[in-house]
Order: C-alpha cells, then structure tokens, then sequence
C-alpha cells in the first residue's frame, strides 16, 4: 500500500528540505489505524484500504487546513472510524450474495502480523497488527455478529480505550447511546465466548488434531471434539469446501477423515499460530490452500473455523 506520504511527493522527499516537521507525527498513527481497522473490518485488505483512503483525505486538505486541526491524530481516527462505519454497513449487503460463510480473514505469527510479509522481518512496524485476545477468531466472529454501530462503539472504548465522547462524534450518537452499545457488544461476548485457556494448552490440543487428522482415526478425532462442536468453512465461492456448518462432533470427525483421504500425501498439515493461538496450516504443492483456527473449552475443541478462501490467505502466502 501506498499513501501519498510515501509517493515521492515533493513535499516530503527525504532529499528535499525543509521535511515537514508534522510529517512523523501523522505517519506514527498508521500503526493504530491499521489495528482499528482490521479489528473493525475483520479483512487486512480492507484496513490497508481504510488507511489509504484516510491519508488521501488528510494530504487532500492545505497546510492551512491541516494546521488548524489541533489533534490530527485524533483525526485520523475519528476519519478511519467513519470509514470503517460507512463499509460495515455496506459489507452486510455484499454478505447476502457471498458463497457460503464468512470468515474473518487470519492472520499469521505468534505475537505480530507484517503486511506483506510471512517472516519476522520488522522492516515497516508501521504495518503490524499487534496480536491479542481481541484478534482471535472466536473474538473476531463476535465482533462480526454486531450491528455496525455496536462494533465500533465496543471496539473504539473497550479495546481502545476512547472515551464515550471522542466515540460519539465518530458513531453519530450521543455518549450514552454509545455507552449503551457498547453494553449491548459486552453481552454479546459474554454469551458467545468460552473462557481461553492457556494457548500451551490449545498447542497440545491442535498437535494432538492434527495427528488424528493424519492418521484418519475418527475415534480419537471424536475424543477430542466437543459434542456439540462446529466447524465453519470459508471458500467464497472460490475454493472447494462445505458451504454450511457441520454441527457435532461425531460428525466433524467423519467429513475430516474423508477430507485427509481424498487429500491424501498430497497435503501437509503445519503447526502455526492463528491469530495469536495454535492453529493449523495445510499446504498443497508447497502453496497455503487451508488455515485452521481453533477454539477450545477445557480439552476439547469447540469451533474449527477454514480458510479457503485464496483472498484471505493472501498473507500467508509469500511466493
């Protein structure tokens, strides 16, 4: 992605002076805005976007215009926000015609994600989405059962820690409209979430899969399967996958054994992290055509999210 910050414009050209002393201090905020809108939008993609365009309007103004602007980081925000809000709505629409269940989109590395980037190459910290309890799968498909605005009042003062006022003027409502959806979201969560263990407890879990998965043993794979498991595909209409959810554990095990069979030694099943906990990773021909996000209750897994979807897997991918 590239901003007009980055362009070559000749205002900021590192071999021109004077270098605009507020330049620093409006690129430091990529960073954050890149974590607001993938929290917001679930899709890298579409954050990477909502940073463009939010720096396209901020260059678009005059030094007059954006000296007179006292916080222009709060700008940035309140801008990228609104943004977030307007493609929240919009992308509720797109979903009616989307092929199967949306996903959100994963992303790789124990503790941060590069765009761009498969590796632990820092190059562009400006790019990272820190990686916590707020951008796990179970958390993220949470966030996605909100309405726009419960979302972005939620995600702005619970993980930001934005006032109930600075969310106001980015959601339109009043602070106590806000604080009560902000309320609404935390019920959400605490009905849907189950309680995370420790991720060295989910590795042993997933490693413990993903050997069953192997070896097709449906009966270990139902062992460690919660009955009432779910497991959610996300091909979008691009890759091969079930389009609706399979429901129960007996069951999950049965279609996951045939899909090790009809796969067969052509994939390899990797141990990666997902989102900041033990996932999976299958690879066929040496190229990412799966991620397996897990949730856990206790010693049994609960949800299995895949990703097929090839527009998803972007980051995983870094040929």
């Amino acid at each position: 992605m590239t901003t007009r910050a980055e362009s070559g414009d000749d205002r900021i050209d590192p071999g021109d002076e004077p270098i605009d002393p507020g330049l620093g201090a409006i690129m430091s905020e990529r960073r954050r805005l890149i974590n607001l809108g993938y929290r917001l939008l679930g899709s890298l993609a579409d954050a990477e976007d909502v940073v463009q365009e939010t720096y396209a309007r901020w260059y678009a103004m005059s030094a007059r215009e954006q000296q007179a602007i006292e916080s222009p980081g709060a700008w940035l925000v309140t801008v990228a926000g609104r943004i977030c809000l307007n493609l929240l709505g919009s992308a509720r629409a797109r979903r009616e015609t989307y092929v199967g269940d949306w996903i959100p989109e994963p992303l790789p590395e124990p503790t941060e994600w590069i765009t761009g980037r498969s590796g632990a190459d820092p190059a562009d910290p400006a790019d990272r989405v820190t990686l916590d309890e707020s951008v796990t799968m179970a958390f993220l498909v949470v966030l996605d059962s909100m309405t726009p605005a419960e979302r972005v009042a939620f995600v702005l003062h619970d993980v930001f820690r934005y006032p109930f006022g600075e969310v106001a003027a980015i959601v339109g409502r009043t602070p106590a409209a806000c604080r009560q959806l902000a309320s609404s979201a935390r019920r959400r969560i605490r009905t849907a979430q189950t309680p995370a263990g420790p991720s060295t407890g989910q590795a042993g879990i997933v490693r413990r899969f993903k050997a069953a998965w192997e070896a097709r043993d449906i009966e270990a794979l139902v062992g460690l399967l919660d009955p009432d498991a779910v497991a959610t595909a996300d091909g979008g209409g691009l890759a091969v996958t079930h389009l609706h959810p399979i429901v129960g554990g007996e069951r999950i095990a049965g279609a996951y054994a045939e899909i090790a069979r009809v796969a067969g030694d052509r994939t390899t099943f990797l141990e990666c992290t997902v989102n900041g906990l033990p996932g999976l990773v299958a690879q066929q021909g040496g190229d990412v055509a799966t991620v397996f996000a897990f949730e856990v209750a206790g010693d049994r897994i609960r949800r299995i999210w895949a990703v097929r979807n090839p527009e998803k897997l972007r980051p995983w991918r870094t040929g």
